[in-house]
């Protein structure tokens, strides 16, 4: 079974745009409000580093999501980052027959 998406989103892609933008907000002042240094909201927007554990929980709280919002944009991203770099070795395995 091969299901495709639309576009993976990186979760900073997704906070800049959707949640930073609209507020005008800067990730400096995010930061300040998540109680994190201000240099990891600013990687995570710039799509440098990924979502933690730890950021979702703060992001949940401050925004009234959860923490598995932003963690399943951080899993669906790496993912089909995964995918592509390991396109022809995957490709390569064999479908289990099922039982008859």
């Amino acid at each position: 079974m091969n299901i495709r998406f639309a576009r993976p989103v990186h979760p900073g892609e997704f906070l800049r745009e959707e949640y930073l933008a609209p507020l005008g907000m800067s990730a400096g002042a995010l930061a300040r409000e998540l109680r994190v240094p201000r240099t990891r909201i600013e990687r995570i927007v710039k799509e440098e580093i990924g979502v933690t554990p730890d950021t979702a929980l703060r992001l949940a709280k401050f925004f009234d999501t959860t923490p598995e919002f932003w963690m399943n944009f951080q899993t669906a991203w790496e993912l089909a980052a995964e995918a592509r770099a390991k396109e022809k070795e995957i490709g390569q395995i064999r479908v289990m027959e099922r039982a008859a």
